[in-house]
């Protein structure tokens, strides 16, 4: 049967929410004759974020946290692209692909929407040219270099006037991933510093900012209390109750009227739906899609959205279900089944979902967590975070090589390895460069 006389699937967004909505297909429709199912996604590969500030620290190897999407799906076609417009009433999204970004129109008869967050900077002044966020594999290793950059310009001696600001990291967040990111960076730094003979670890300055009282706050002011504690212990600068409120070269000013000299800027304290949501005649929610239980997008039969893009409410709460990785993946499995209801005919699956526990890593063998309403912390806690999460990453190949980085982090020092293409640049790139240097010079 051809393509255009196939029942087309579409699914957009390959995060935990789109991967897994693909997974459940691949089992039942992506196998029949009459159904073609496609996943769309601007990288070729998934991402499995909660490691991901692993690899920001050398923990882990780049590659070992991610899965190519082709070696998932056997019988879901995949279209490595970007999607830049959606159009509900006609069926048709439009795609760029390549280098020169082609355009590429695809029409769909069930579409599943699962495009994710993006950082959401809050207009603060200075904040989105110079913060950097902790959301993809490139941010994590645009962050590692960033680090070892730090380190080996400050440890040239005509840097010494200036090693107050290249050795001090400001971390905004006090979340789940404002805490893992200053927890890792504050041991990469601290473990690293050895090797650079003009340096000391007292010359370090890793401050995290919080606008609440305790940190970690969804897990309670008990563990919150707990993890303030420890990294204090570990030398983190904690302000709580403190915004970011402006980002300049080389410093960044807080809401208490201090200010903080420092190169590197770190944003983990915001996120909002992808903005093509907005360009939808859809019923938002905080900007994100309102669905009803069985996850369908009101007004729009045979449209569904999940995960962070969607406001989904939990009845046993009447708020929304929180936008973390453990919902997406369940509300995937539930989108699978009620594609496979509506094209088959069926029973269609109420979504309902309790958060089944939270865990963090707080530094080196330290934890905190609660599962299933029981407190964790310490080493137990560092021992649960791994062995869970490594249980969660997909295909036994990424476990085993995870594993292998883990024990050789423990017998092994920090790999300070400078992550950069040194390849000369095109003509076309250093125009483009010479182009944004302009537009910058001219705001």
């Amino acid at each position: 049967m051809s393509a255009r006389t196939r029942k087309q699937v579409l699914i957009l967004g390959g995060g935990f929410g789109g991967l897994y909505t693909a997974l459940g297909l691949e089992q039942t429709l992506a196998r029949d004759s009459d159904v073609q199912v496609t996943l769309v996604n601007r990288e070729n590969f998934t991402l499995f974020t909660p490691m991901l500030h692993e690899v920001a620290a050398s923990d882990l190897d780049m590659t070992h946290i991610v899965n190519p999407v082709r070696k998932l799906l056997s019988h879901v076609v995949f279209f490595h692209g970007e999607v830049v417009h959606i159009d509900l009433a006609s069926k048709h999204v439009t795609v760029v692909h390549g280098p020169e970004r082609h355009s590429h129109e695809l029409n769909y008869d069930y579409l599943v929407l699962a495009l994710g967050s993006t950082t959401n900077f809050f207009g603060l002044p200075g904040l989105e040219r110079r913060g950097m966020t902790m959301k993809s594999l490139s941010d994590a290793i645009h962050l590692r270099n960033q680090l070892i950059d730090m380190l080996e310009e400050a440890d040239f001696e005509c840097a010494a006037g200036e090693r107050p600001n290249l050795l001090t990291i400001v971390v905004a967040g006090g979340g789940f991933a404002g805490v893992e990111t200053v927890a890792a960076v504050n041991d990469f730094l601290r473990e690293s510093i050895r090797f650079y003979p003009h340096l000391t670890a007292a010359m370090l300055r890793v401050v995290l900012a919080h606008p609440g009282d305790v940190i970690l706050p969804e897990l309670g002011p008990k563990l919150g209390a707990y993890a303030q504690k420890k990294l204090s212990e570990r030398k983190v600068e904690i302000r709580v109750n403190t915004k970011v409120v402006c980002v300049d070269e080389d410093v960044v000013d807080l809401s208490d009227g201090s200010t903080i000299p420092t190169k590197t800027m770190i944003w983990t304290a915001g996120t909002s739906a992808n903005p093509l949501i907005a360009t939808l005649p859809c019923k938002l929610d905080r900007g994100r899609i309102v669905t009803n239980e069985y996850l369908e997008v009101q007004d729009w039969p045979g449209v569904w959205a999940l995960g962070d893009c969607a406001s989904i409410t939990d009845h046993k709460t009447g708020r929304p279900h929180p936008p973390t990785a453990q919902h997406a993946l369940r509300q995937g499995k539930t989108v699978a089944k009620n594609v496979t209801a509506t094209i088959r005919g069926g029973t269609k699956t109420r979504f309902s979902f309790s958060t089944l526990g939270l865990l963090a890593a707080i530094g080196r063998r330290t934890g905190v967590a609660n599962i299933l309403g029981i407190n964790f912390s310490g080493f137990v806690a560092w021992f649960l975070w791994r062995t869970i999460y490594l249980s969660k990453l997909p295909r036994l190949e990424k476990k085993v090589r995870v594993a292998l980085d883990w024990t050789l982090d423990l017998l092994f020092s920090k790999d300070l390895v400078h992550l950069l293409d040194l390849r000369a640049p095109t003509v076309s790139q250093i125009e483009q460069e010479v182009d944004t240097s302009l537009a910058r010079s001219e705001r």
